[in-house]
C-alpha cells in the first residue's frame, strides 16, 4: 500500500474551546464488532461504527473472506455472517495499511480456519513487530511466514482443527490476547489466555455477547484467566459501538491546557482498562466532570465535561499504561504544560507502535521549546507552569496519527504557530478530528 501525499497543516492558537463534540466510536470495539458479526450466522446491525481507514480495513479484510458487510444510508452497518469455520479463502493479500489491530486479530481468525492469507501493509506498519503473536498462533497449528524480523509482508496458513493452547502473555497486550481468543472460537476443546496485567477486556466482552461461552476468573497470583470453549456458535447482535475514549483524550487535554475553555465530549467509552488517561489527568489537576452516565451494550459511557484548570506534574503510575497506552503522546503535551517535573515509565511499549512514540514526541516537543530527556521506558519532561510553546517549529507525525493530533493540541497554546508536516495519517482513527477542532474555535 502507497502511503497518500503528505498534507502538511500549520495550527496556530485561536482562543478559548467551547461547545460540544461527538467523537468517533470507539476503534478497539469497531475492528471486534465488525469481526465476530462475520463469524455469526444472520444479520448483525452495527451503530458508530469508526469509519476511519484502519477500521474499514477489517471491514475489506472481512469481506475478501466471504462475509456480507454494507454501510445503509442512516449509517447503520449491517453485517451477514459466515458462520465459526465458514471463513472462505480470500482471492488476494489482506492490505492491512496502518493497522495493527487488523492484522494481529485478523492473523487469529486465520490460524484456526483451513485458509491461506497474505497480510500486506504500509511501510509503517511493515516496520511493526509480530512475533509476538506468531508465536502463540504457531503453537496453535498455524504456519506462518513472516518477513524478516517477524514482520509483513506475512502469509498464514491456518490449521483446522487448531490445537486449543493456555498462553501465559509475556507482555501486557490486548492485541495478542485477542488473537489468540479468536483463534480459539474455531478451536475444539478450552483455549485459555493467562494475563498477569490486566488489558483492554473488549474481546472478552464481546465475545460473551455474542454467545460464546466464556468465563474469567483471577487465580492464586493475581492473574486473570480467560477460559474459552471453542468450535462456537455466535449468535449476530445489535450493537452500539460509544465513542473512542482515545479520540476523546485529544480534546480532554485541549480544554484542558486552552484557557477559558469549556468542552463537552458526548457518549465517551469508560471502560476502565481504557479509561486511564482520564485518571492520570485528574492527578494532574484536570477539571473533567462526568455527566449522563450509562451503560450501553454492556460498555460504561458517560458525556464529560472539561474546563480549563492549571496543572500539576503528577507522575502516572506504570500500572496504568495498559489503560492508556495510545493516549502518553497527548499525556506528554499535558505534562509539558504543566507545573513542576513529569518523569514517565514503563511504557517501552511505545517504541514499537506506528512510530517509535517516545522518541518521536520527544523529539518534537523539544523542536517547540521543551527540554526533555528520553528513557528506554519512557519520558521525563520539565513543565512549563502553563506559559504556551514557543512554537514557532515543524514536527515530524512520522506517518504515526496519534503523534499528529498530540502536535496539534499542543499548537492550540502556542505563541507561534506549529508546523505539522504531514497529518494525512489522522485519517486512520479520527477522519473529522480537524473539522471538530474548528468547530470548538468559533
Amino acid at each position: 500500500m502507497t502511503h497518500p501525499a503528505p498534507q502538511p497543516r500549520v495550527i496556530s492558537a485561536p482562543g478559548p474551546l467551547r461547545g460540544t463534540v461527538r467523537v468517533p466510536g470507539d476503534k478497539s470495539i469497531s475492528h471486534r464488532a465488525l469481526m465476530l458479526s462475520a463469524l455469526a450466522v444472520g444479520e448483525s446491525r452495527i451503530e458508530g461504527l469508526l469509519e476511519g481507514e484502519d477500521v474499514l480495513a477489517t471491514a475489506a479484510a472481512m469481506r475478501a473472506m466471504g462475509a456480507d458487510i454494507m454501510r445503509g444510508g442512516d449509517g447503520v452497518w449491517r453485517v451477514h455472517g459466515v458462520g465459526v469455520g465458514g471463513l472462505l479463502q480470500p482471492e488476494s493479500a489482506l492490505d492491512m495499511g496502518n493497522s495493527g489491530t487488523s492484522t494481529r486479530l485478523l492473523m487469529g481468525l486465520v490460524a484456526s480456519h483451513p485458509i491461506t492469507a497474505t497480510f500486506i501493509g504500509d511501510a509503517s506498519l511493515s516496520k511493526r513487530p509480530m512475533g509476538r503473536v506468531i508465536d502463540p498462533l504457531a503453537t496453535m497449528g498455524a504456519d506462518i511466514t513472516a518477513s524478516p524480523g517477524g514482520r509483513l509482508p506475512l502469509m498464514v496458513r491456518g490449521l483446522c482443527p487448531a490445537v486449543p493452547i493456555s498462553y501465559r502473555l509475556p507482555v501486557a497486550s490486548a492485541q495478542v490476547k485477542s488473537a489468540v481468543l479468536l483463534a480459539g472460537v474455531n478451536a475444539p476443546g478450552i483455549t485459555r489466555v493467562i494475563e498477569p496485567v490486566a488489558t483492554r477486556d473488549h474481546s472478552e466482552r464481546m465475545l460473551a455477547g455474542f454467545g460464546a461461552d466464556l468465563s474469567v476468573e483471577i487465580d492464586e497470583e493475581g492473574a486473570r484467566v480467560i477460559s474459552l470453549v471453542g468450535e462456537a456458535e455466535l449468535k449476530p447482535q445489535q450493537i452500539a459501538v460509544p465513542g473512542d475514549p482515545s479520540s476523546a483524550a485529544f480534546f480532554a487535554v485541549a480544554a484542558s491546557i486552552v484557557p477559558g475553555s469549556e468542552v463537552r465530549i458526548a457518549n465517551v467509552g469508560l471502560n476502565p482498562t481504557r479509561s486511564g488517561v482520564f485518571t492520570a489527568l485528574r492527578a494532574m489537576g484536570a477539571d473533567i466532570e462526568e455527566v449522563d452516565a450509562r451503560s450501553v451494550g454492556g460498555e460504561p459511557v458517560a458525556d464529560l465535561i472539561v474546563r480549563h484548570a492549571p496543572l500539576v506534574a503528577a507522575d502516572p503510575d506504570p500500572a496504568l499504561a495498559p489503560s492508556m497506552i495510545d493516549e502518553y503522546p497527548v499525556l506528554f503535551v499535558a505534562a509539558a504544560l504543566a507545573r513542576g517535573r513529569t518523569e514517565i515509565r514503563g511504557i517501552e511499549e511505545l517504541r514499537v507502535k506506528e512510530s517509535d512514540r517516545i522518541a518521536t514526541m520527544a523529539e518534537g516537543l523539544r523542536a517547540i521549546g521543551v527540554a526533555c530527556e528520553e528513557l528506554p521506558d519512557g519520558l521525563i519532561i520539565e513543565g512549563r507552569d502553563g506559559d504556551g510553546f514557543p512554537g514557532d517549529a515543524q514536527v515530524a507525525s512520522k506517518l504515526d496519527h496519534r503523534i499528529a493530533m498530540s502536535f496539534a493540541v499542543a499548537g492550540l497554546h502556542a505563541a507561534k504557530p506549529i508546523s505539522i508536516d504531514d497529518a494525512a495519517p489522522v485519517a486512520t482513527s479520527f477522519p473529522d478530528f480537524f473539522e471538530l477542532l474548528a468547530h470548538l474555535q468559533n
